[in-house]
């Protein structure tokens, strides 16, 4: 049940996440101009309600579609929300989520539909009109059918909300959100729940509440200060430079580990998200737009003109109430977790290793390494700048991109990433060396790290059998990674494309080949078929892949050779 909440979660935050910059462009005019903003200006605040209806509910509907089936999904995705959004002139953005995804899978459908009954040289012409009428059908079924049933379910969580603010019940909100952020759904909530329901308010009454319920980093600062008042060794240590970074970085995740050495700490959280949510209610205060991430410069820079004093209270009775309540439960209920000193001393061995050093930091970088998190941004930048600096200083420099654990790029060859991402990791690429790490700050996990990619202790054996497995396998391809593929990606590779499966099922080879455009062929591709202008940059789009040159698309005899090759390579 977890996995599938968290699952849905990432879906409605990898829609928003995006796109979080167009989201703080409008809060910014939307603060700035506005009648009740800072500079009032009737011209530009004419850009505040088309940005609101049009641009951000059609860029979360491409980024859903994309999401599903890449370009072609997210173009059909937006067709279908602009039939929803044209129907109402209430903000869509439920129906954005809803049309993105969906728009991007029937896509994907009728291509797998049509795949192998297109005729030679059509391919062009049906996938442009097959995209087109599907398209256009569901922007109509969108704006008749669509549109009515998600402006029903826009006003019944309306009501739902405005029930619970008249009943003063809002802060019951923090029982759901503070336990689920800790089960890293944080960015679903903000951007998936609080969001959409957010812009409607701000429509409205230029400013909303829901912003500040997810970001307030009081309850997470309270908690860290409590870590350093009241515990000893790396929780202590490492609370500190985690304030910092909770509090003016916005990366929430740097507590959660926290959480879980003591889970009874929930409370403390709870009770402070709660404390946060009612002050807000009492002084009416919230943003413009969505603070993300929730650092207190971003929550500041999004506040509504006249919320600065509520908006600053909740923060510090949030911290406050979270301060006490887990001060108290550490003290009487809590115990050591896995940030104690560690008992091994790492750089001891280090030392001892000297000689080893400047070779094995020569290896290190013939490996792709990636640092990821659930949203690639704040948890995942933190790490792998630490992980890189920690590599600096044993003579191995090497720069580690970080990454959203669905972007991570499929030839990685090692991945850092929280241990309860590795399912995910191993799932996006099954090939790569997986660290797990239990906490963003855990120096000494990083130095485990750094330990076993310099100093492995089989480094030369494994080497030896890699050389031997090399030299077995380099002959053979595996025809599930294959791809034709033109600078375009349509006319010429779909057609060539659809002559080679047709030659390759004549010689009992039974796949279908697809085809990109060069700059998206996926890069753990095998196989690459491409006109011979294009080799070089097919070898640079995917460096392990076997490259067949081809000098026509129609030419017959050349997809002979080619097929009569792979034969004998699988």
């Amino acid at each position: 049940m977890k996995k599938q909440v968290q699952k849905f979660g990432r879906s409605l935050s990898a829609m928003v996440m995006p796109n979080i910059s167009i989201f703080i462009a409008w809060g910014l005019i939307t603060a700035l101009f506005i009648p009740t903003g800072w500079l009032p200006n009737e011209t530009l605040n004419q850009i505040v309600g088309p940005m609101q209806r049009f641009l951000l509910p059609i860029l979360i509907a491409y980024s859903g579609g994309k999401m599903v089936y890449d370009h072609r999904g997210g173009i059909i995705g937006t067709a279908f929300a602009i039939g929803i959004i044209a129907g109402t002139e209430t903000s869509m953005f439920i129906g954005a989520m809803i049309a993105g995804p969906l728009g991007g899978w029937l896509m994907k459908k009728t291509d797998q539909l049509l795949d192998g009954k297109i005729p030679n040289g059509f391919e062009m012409l049906v996938n442009n009109f097959s995209a087109g009428i599907l398209g256009a059908i569901l922007a109509c079924l969108g704006c008749a059918f669509i549109q009515p049933l998600c402006t029903g379910l826009t006003q019944i969580l309306l009501v739902g909300v405005n029930w619970l603010v008249e009943h003063g019940l809002l802060p019951l909100t923090s029982l759901l959100v503070e336990p689920a952020k800790v089960l890293f759904l944080n960015n679903a909530i903000n951007h998936g729940i609080f969001t959409p329901l957010g812009m409607d308010q701000v429509k409205e009454f230029g400013q909303s509440i829901f912003f500040m319920i997810e970001a307030n980093p009081g309850p997470g600062l309270g908690l860290l200060m409590a870590y350093y008042f009241f515990t000893k060794g790396d929780a202590k240590d490492n609370s500190v430079s985690a304030m910092i970074i909770e509090f003016f970085g916005g990366i929430h995740e740097i507590y959660f580990p926290y959480v879980l050495m003591n889970p009874i700490t929930l409370i403390g959280l709870i009770l402070g998200g709660m404390t946060g949510v009612m002050v807000n209610v009492f002084f009416e205060s919230g943003l413009v737009s969505s603070a993300s991430p929730g650092s207190i410069i971003a929550i500041l820079g999004m506040c509504a003109k006249g919320s600065y004093l509520g908006v600053i209270l909740s923060i510090a009775a949030a911290t406050a109430v979270s301060f006490i309540v887990n001060g108290f439960l550490l003290k009487t209920f809590g115990k050591q977790g896995n940030l104690d000193q560690a008992k091994d001393q790492i750089a001891a061995e280090k030392k001892s290793a000297k000689g080893i050093k400047s070779s094995a930091a020569a290896i290190l970088p013939k490996y792709k390494i990636a640092f990821c998190c659930d949203a690639g941004m704040g948890s995942s930048a933190m790490g792998a700048a630490t992980l890189a600096k920690k590599l600096k200083e044993q003579g191995a420099e090497i720069l580690i991109p970080h990454y959203a654990i669905n972007e991570v790029p499929l030839d990685t060859d090692i991945i850092v990433t929280h241990e309860s991402l590795v399912d995910r990791a191993k799932s996006r690429v099954p090939s790569a060396r997986i660290y797990p790490i239990s906490n963003f700050l855990g120096s000494k996990e990083y130095d485990a790290i750094v330990n076993d990619l310099l100093y492995p202790a089989n480094n030369d054996k494994e080497e030896t059998n890699q050389s031997a497995a090399d030299s077995t396998t380099s002959q053979k391809i595996s025809l599930d990674k294959i791809a034709f593929c033109c600078d375009a990606g349509m006319g010429s590779s779909a057609m060539g494309a659809a002559s080679l499966s047709k030659k390759l099922k004549a010689a009992g080879i039974n796949i279908s080949v697809p085809h990109y455009a060069l700059n998206e062929v996926p890069q753990d591709t095998q196989v690459i078929i491409t006109h011979e202008s294009l080799v070089q940059r097919a070898k640079d789009r995917a460096p392990m892949a076997h490259i067949y040159p081809i000098q026509n698309f129609l030419g017959s005899s050349e997809y002979d050779e080619i097929v009569k090759d792979l034969k004998t390579r699988i």
